[in-house]
């Protein structure tokens, strides 16, 4: 045996104490850099948790209507709607020792290392709930050092800023279980059909064996391989505590019942109304697309199920499968403005093309509502009078002549009053009455009524030929109906951003903008359109759908050579409903042309159903109400053959009284009608 010299082992010392000193500085260094990862995970703070989520979509019952389309179904729930068993059989099988740790289990990565030098093959993962949550946020699935290493840092700075709480809720909520379903709660739906809140021990033990391989673990595609995987969780969870050996084996034998259908895919609810409730997301709250399509919002909408499927009915019903005409149709809340329902044309998946928003059409005789309630304003009245005759109208500023057509060229050839002109839709009357005001008189009203779109100074403005869109007209009406207030086109009650923080509310507040009086008088007088009593020389306007209306309601219709329209309401919705070629094609048939006018009356009854009848409240001050001979809108008394009771503004009601019927009356009868004077009383305060 050789003897260690003296200088040999001095120089072993030497060697020794210089291994000791760099394992030392190795090991300062590898503290210092350790110090500093954590250092500047601390500086750089909490990485935000944000996924692409699906947007979700609800009625104004709270039923989803929609979401958004990325290829992908994400939705966010929190712990407290995930079923525990879930949250067991996910920790037990996928970390067991979660609670535990502080993101990395390093002693089941020795475990896996030794494995995996045995098998000389990667047969074992150690990867923790949070390396794998770190991966899923910001991370490719790549196998490179660099994403490892990134991995571990992200990893870092979740354990750091985040409760362990916080980190399995993101986990469960971003994890990919197969078929396009990302998160428990998306996953739930397609598999089974229901919440995650609402899954079974059964049902939670299988779902939690997909993550491993979708396309192996899934019982959809084997379910086999997938009840073994389950079995393996069961025996994991009875070895950490979380179940007994008994419940394991009951929820192994548990029949299941699979759905393998993402539910929002069957919901096809207003899709024209979606697209304007997307637009509104980004024009008035300001969100940028992919916030819109990957946010995760939570947008909930003024939509009404029930009345969306009459308006989609009562179109499909009353125009003929062959007709190549469109029709829009909007019904809104007259109180707030909210949009109720919403039909832009025959079929979306044909056009797209939203008609009710974006379409410009011209509103025809609807526009006259709006020239009568400036009439008011100008000290009109529902008596004024004016000749109605074929007219050609002269102007001394070098304007060409213009001759206004009634409808089948029928005129009085006399003295009309306005409640009568509009109730059988006069056309001469409206342009007296037009160039009387001023052709900037209606231009401005017509901004009042929150109408957008530029209008021509010309005497036909009076006749509805200057574009509208119908959403702004059923607004105008809204206005009408409430008495006055100024609302505008609701889609959007509320938005959620993917943690639940509310984005946007809506506001309740309404300010008056008109005279409640004369919006008052200005309904009165557009209910004559269904009432026979106002039949001059023409019908009224409403004469084809009156035996289909069984309650109160105001309205107006309007048509051009190429535009039907219809617009109404009751104290509760008003609707505007248009039929037309998107070419700008003349209507020709006949029945085409009371297609707008079937539609608004049975969508109304239909959506109604059920609601109480409701009459049109007057103002508590400011209006008063007569009977009067609709002729020729003077008082009447108890020998008037006909009376309508008629509201007027407040002291501009009319003060004599119609004496035609006396003047028809026979000259034997002359005594008689001499020995019925009027009581002393009665001249003080013409009391019915």
């Amino acid at each position: 045996m050789e003897i260690m010299t003296d200088q040999g082992f001095r120089k072993t010392i030497k060697y020794l104490r210089a291994f000791i000193i760099i394992s030392l500085i190795g090991m300062i260094c590898m503290l210092i850099l350790f110090a500093g990862v954590l250092g500047y995970a601390k500086i750089l703070g909490p990485p935000p948790l944000a996924v692409p989520q699906s947007t979700l979509f609800f009625a104004d019952n709270g039923t989803l209507i929609g979401e958004s389309n990325s290829g992908q179904k994400r939705y966010w729930v929190n712990m407290k709607d995930i079923s525990p068993d879930l949250v067991n059989a996910t920790v037990s099988v996928e970390d067991k020792n979660f609670y535990h740790h502080h993101g990395f289990d390093f002693k089941r990565i020795a475990g896996a290392v030794v494995a995996d030098v045995q098998a000389f093959a990667k047969v074992q993962g150690a990867s923790t709930i949070t390396q794998q949550y770190a991966r899923n946020l910001f991370l490719e699935h790549d196998k490179t050092w660099k994403r490892k290493l990134t991995e571990a840092f992200y990893t870092i700075r979740l354990e750091m800023n985040y409760s362990k709480k916080n980190i399995l809720e993101g986990y469960l909520n971003t994890i990919y279980y197969g078929n396009g379903a990302y998160g428990v709660e998306a996953a739930s739906q397609y598999y089974f059909g229901k919440k995650a809140s609402q899954l079974t021990l059964a049902e939670a033990s299988m779902l939690a064996g997909i993550p491993k391989g979708p396309g192996i673990y899934s019982p959809l595609a084997n379910m086999e391989k997938a009840k073994t995987r389950q079995a393996i969780i069961l025996k994991t969870m009875v070895e950490n505590g979380y179940i007994s050996k008994k419940t394991a084996e009951a929820a192994a034998r548990a029949p299941l019942r699979l759905e393998g259908v993402h539910t929002t895919q069957k919901v096809k609810v207003a899709p024209y109304f979606q697209d304007a409730v997307r637009n509104a997301l980004k024009n008035q709250l300001h969100l940028d697309d992919r916030t819109i399509a990957l946010g995760g919002l939570k947008v909930y909408t003024t939509l009404n199920i029930k009345q969306q499927e009459a308006a989609e009915r009562q179109i499909k019903e009353k125009v003929a499968s062959s007709s190549e005409i469109q029709v829009g149709l909007v019904a809104m809340d007259p109180k707030t403005g909210d949009v109720k329902a919403m039909v832009g044309g025959r079929d979306y998946e044909k056009s797209p093309f939203n008609r009710a928003v974006q379409a410009i059409r011209q509103p025809g005789s609807t526009i006259k509502p709006l020239l009568y309630y400036a009439a008011l304003e100008h000290g009109f009245t529902p008596s004024s009078t004016m000749r109605s005759e074929y007219t050609t109208f002269h102007f001394d500023n070098g304007q060409a002549d213009y001759t206004p057509h009634n409808f089948n060229n029928k005129y009085a050839n006399g003295e009309i009053t306005l409640a009568q002109a509009l109730a059988v839709s006069d056309n001469i009357f409206a342009v007296k009455t037009h160039l009387f005001l001023g052709e900037d008189t209606l231009i401005e009203t017509a901004k009042k009524f929150g109408l957008s779109t530029k209008m021509a100074e010309v005497p036909s403005l009076a006749l509805g030929t200057s574009g509208v869109r119908m959403i702004d007209m059923a607004n105008a009406y809204s206005m009408l109906a409430n008495g006055g207030k100024q609302v505008h086109p609701e889609l959007i009650t509320k938005v959620e951003d993917y943690n639940g923080n509310v984005i946007f509310e809506k506001d309740e507040h309404h300010e008056r903008v008109l005279n409640a009086a004369r919006a008052y008088v200005m309904t009165q007088m557009l209910t004559g359109v269904f009432d026979s009593k106002l039949n001059g020389y023409a019908k009224v306007t409403g004469s084809t759908v009156i035996k289909n209306i069984t309650r109160p309601y105001a309205g107006k219709s309007g048509s051009t050579e190429t535009d039907s329209w219809m617009i109404g309401y009751s104290p509760q919705l008003v609707t505007a409903v248009w039929a037309g070629y998107d070419v700008g094609k003349p209507i020709e048939m006949v029945a085409e042309k009371t297609y707008a006018k079937k539609i608004w009356a049975n969508f109304m009854e239909d959506a109604l159903k059920g609601k109480p009848v409701k009459a049109f409240k007057a103002p508590k001050e400011g209006v008063i109400g007569l009977y009067v001979d609709p002729d020729n809108g003077k008082l009447a008394t108890k020998d008037c053959p006909v009376r309508r009771f008629t509201y007027f503004v407040k002291g501009t009601e009319p003060n004599e009284y119609c004496t035609d019927h006396l003047k028809n009356a026979p000259h034997d009868n002359k005594k008689n009608a001499e020995e019925k004077k009027v009581p002393w009383y009665k001249k003080i305060m013409p009391w019915e």
